[in-house]
């Protein structure tokens, strides 16, 4: 698992001469340099930029500088177009290489600082595209504290299905309805059996949720027919995001047997616009570690390295805004923080089980962690859990609460990694935004 090697790129000691990479809390210091799709206005074209403190590097304005030579000048032309695939396709080796130099290049004392200050734009100003051309997406549900407790909700005398604990369960989502941060969509409507009724009727949600993830973008594929072995599985990964699989939890309920998902999640995917590499993250990889009386999974989905590095310490939080709180000028309110480091199934083993029957994965495609919630009632990744499926109304500011979303409120999920003597490596945030269903048309 090359991606928990540390090198130069990870010295907390280094600073940048762009200042505000230098802010003990801030989320894009020089050990981090994340990509994303980017643009100031309308009458420019979309083009990959690197995070660097409160600024963008503008790759395809450092590409014109000549200022990269060597490999990475190779590399950096495939980070200047509107997607990010043709970066995310090649070998991780030339993602290192890539980082590195900006490294050196935004390390405080380069000799490049004044041919690439021009290339600074301030974040503020810009607006995101998808970072990649998402062809397929699959969801999974790999936290048992969320399927626990969920599957208490319906099934209280057997909460766990029998394969949950040997294999990742997960299903196909919908990768046209996926979306950057700052989507709006509308409130979905389809079938819900309301209780006691004998026949299902047709409406808006009115059990509409959020759902706590990280996102996985693919980065080199595997040829079909050919299974990826866990011990190779993260070198076919680009980076991670954060992702709220949004809910109905009505339209699921009534539609999930005997299928799965369908309508009550193909409506809207949000995602952060900012790809975290793994190799920023390698000094928060701690050990993959399960209760001691779990059985040990499948040899496929078992090795050392996985057991030693496998998990990842990523803090992850989720607060809400009510169009109430916007009036009275309230900031969000935090509903809930846990971290990916509980997860029942590695990224590793998400991406190997993917595989074991001859998938294909592509470059851009995306891999939802599934709802993130952790052992204790305060970790819980969803409003289905925090209000025990509807029951217990969350207080979210002095006059209002929730059990489930409503319409107008705006939910953020932030994330990132934090210890002394490393560097704080963030993720950005991610909203969305809840309008009101289409009026029902009569035909």
């Amino acid at each position: 698992m090359a991606a928990t090697v540390l090198n130069a790129t990870h010295d907390h000691r280094v600073r940048s001469w762009v200042e505000s990479a230098n802010a003990q809390e801030g989320d894009f210091p020089l050990q981090n340099l994340p990509f994303a799709i980017f643009r100031r206005d309308a009458t420019e074209h979309f083009r990959g930029g690197v995070a660097i403190g409160d600024q963008v590097l503008d790759l395809a304005a450092v590409a014109a500088t000549g200022a990269l030579t060597g490999d990475a000048a190779t590399v950096l032309p495939t980070a200047t177009s509107p997607e990010l695939n043709s970066l995310m396709q090649l070998d991780p080796q030339f993602h290192s290489t890539l980082r590195l130099a900006l490294f050196e290049a935004l390390r405080f004392g380069s000799p490049l600082q004044n041919l690439l200050a021009p290339c600074l734009i301030p974040q503020a100003s810009v607006e995101y595209s998808l970072p990649a051309r998402i062809r397929d997406y699959t969801d999974f549900y790999s936290s048992i504290y969320h399927a626990t407790t969920v599957g208490r909700l319906f099934r209280p005398d057997n909460p766990l299905t029998p394969n949950y604990k040997w294999l990742p369960i997960g299903y196909h989502g919908r990768a046209s309805s996926i979306g950057v941060s700052g989507q709006t969509f509308r409130r979905p409507r389809g079938q819900r059996l309301t209780p006691g009724a004998s026949e299902p009727m047709v409406g808006p949600s009115q059990r509409l949720d959020y759902e706590l993830e990280l996102g996985f973008f693919v980065g080199s594929g595997n040829p079909l027919g050919q299974p990826i072995p866990l011990c190779e599985a993260e070198s076919h990964v680009f980076g991670v995001c954060l992702l709220n699989d949004w809910s109905a939890r009505d339209l699921q309920a009534w539609e999930y047997q005997p299928l799965g998902p369908f309508l009550a999640k193909n409506f809207a995917t949000t995602i952060s616009p900012w790809i975290v590499t793994l190799e920023a993250l390698a000094p928060y990889r701690v050990p993959f570690t399960r209760s001691g009386d779990d059985r040990e999974p499948l040899p496929y989905l078992n090795g050392a390295a996985n057991r030693a590095a496998g998990a990842i310490d990523i803090r992850m939080e989720a607060l809400i805004q009510s169009n109430k709180m916007r009036i009275r000028g309230l900031p969000p309110h935090r509903l809930s923080a846990t971290s990916f480091r509980h997860s029942y199934w590695t990224l590793a083993q998400l991406i190997t089980h993917h595989t074991i029957n001859g998938c294909n994965l592509l470059p851009g495609d995306l891999l939802g962690s599934g709802t993130q919630s952790g052992p204790t009632p305060a970790e819980a990744g969803s409003l289905l859990e925090l209000s025990a499926g509807g029951k217990v109304p969350v207080p979210i500011n002095d006059s209002e609460s929730r059990t489930f979303l409503e319409d107008g409120d705006t939910v953020t999920f932030r994330a990132y990694c934090a210890q002394p003597g490393r560097a704080r490596i963030g993720f950005g945030e991610v909203t969305g935004h809840i309008l009101s269903a289409h009026e029902e048309r009569i035909v």
